[in-house]
């Protein structure tokens, strides 16, 4: 017998999208983040949820001209709905996992200093142990990476910047150390250690923006640095321009340590600052890996 059989009214059918903008304004705070979480602009996340409150009967926000937040109904309601989206999300990664799986792909997204002198272990292990799985790997800096998983472009990427972005999962996987290396006979070679004060004042060639590296770099020495002397886009051009005497900068330790064997480069210390940053692995939330994903992001945190 349907429910007008029997004389009730039928449930309303709901639907996920405006559920998710409900759990998006609660653990945001705001409705212009969630439809930024979303990939949507603001009025029609405005409309979606007013079209949610309708249908359920019970407001859910409280409108202000300083913004909206939600009523008790409302909270209520978004944790009820957080899961269901929740569920949602488990079913979709599964089926996903199950696809990838069966197509034996992985696709990896890293920066530049995890691509160069981690993650070919890393593959190379995880190969040893699937030897039928297909990887893909995508080198490009922090910012790119990040992008590249937010928009189902990378199952699982790995970064080296101090603030991964924090609408991904983000795990830490490790610990680098940057370092500021010039040629044995520049200026600073025989300076000494450094103050912050002094290689903020000091025009070094650095990594492009949006690089970890480089964004490391600016959060460390903020507005005091002076203008770049020169701006490259990989670690090896930068090594290759500082053994070549044109300037100091400040890189990864991996990246520079057969140089600073070798004596081609010299590590200037530097006091007052802590020059080591996190390497994180970073996913979609609520996107559960694939078995392939899991095993690199295990064999990436094992010591």
């Amino acid at each position: 017998m349907t429910s007008e059989e029997a004389g009730t009214a039928p449930r309303p059918r709901l639907e996920l999208g405006p559920l998710r903008l409900l759990v998006g304004v609660a653990e945001t705070h705001s409705i212009g983040a969630a439809a930024r979480r979303e990939q949507i602009s603001q009025p029609s996340a405005s409309k979606s949820l007013a079209t949610l409150e309708r249908t359920l009967g019970v407001p859910l926000l409280v409108r202000t001209p300083q913004g909206s937040t939600l009523t008790a109904n409302g909270r209520a309601i978004a944790d009820w709905a957080r899961r269901v989206v929740d569920a949602s999300d488990d079913l979709l990664g599964a089926v996903a996992a199950m696809r990838e799986a069966h197509a034996g792909d992985l696709r990896v997204a890293a920066s530049m200093t995890v691509a160069e002198h981690l993650v070919p272990l890393w593959l190379s292990q995880l190969r040893q142990l699937s030897p039928d799985l297909h990887i893909g790997l995508t080198v490009a800096n922090s910012q790119q990476v990040q992008e590249m998983v937010a928009s189902g472009h990378a199952d699982l990427g790995f970064v080296e910047t101090p603030h991964p972005d924090t609408s991904l999962a983000v795990s830490q996987v490790g610990r680098d150390e940057l370092v500021v290396v010039v040629s044995p006979g520049h200026p600073l070679a025989s300076a000494g250690s450094l103050t912050p004060g002094r290689l903020a004042a000091e025009p070094l060639i650095v990594r492009e923006a949006g690089s970890g590296t480089r964004e490391t770099l600016d959060a460390l020495l903020g507005s005091e640095r002076v203008e770049p002397l020169l701006e490259l886009g990989s670690n090896a051009a930068i090594r290759g321009a500082v053994v070549a005497g044109a300037g100091a900068a400040v890189l990864s330790r991996l990246a520079v340590q057969s140089e600073l064997a070798a004596g081609n480069l010299v590590a200037v210390p530097v006091t007052g600052i802590d020059l080591h940053r996190p390497l994180c692995a970073v996913r979609r939330r609520r996107r559960r890996l694939s078995p392939a994903g899991e095993t690199l992001l295990a064999l990436a945190t094992r010591p």
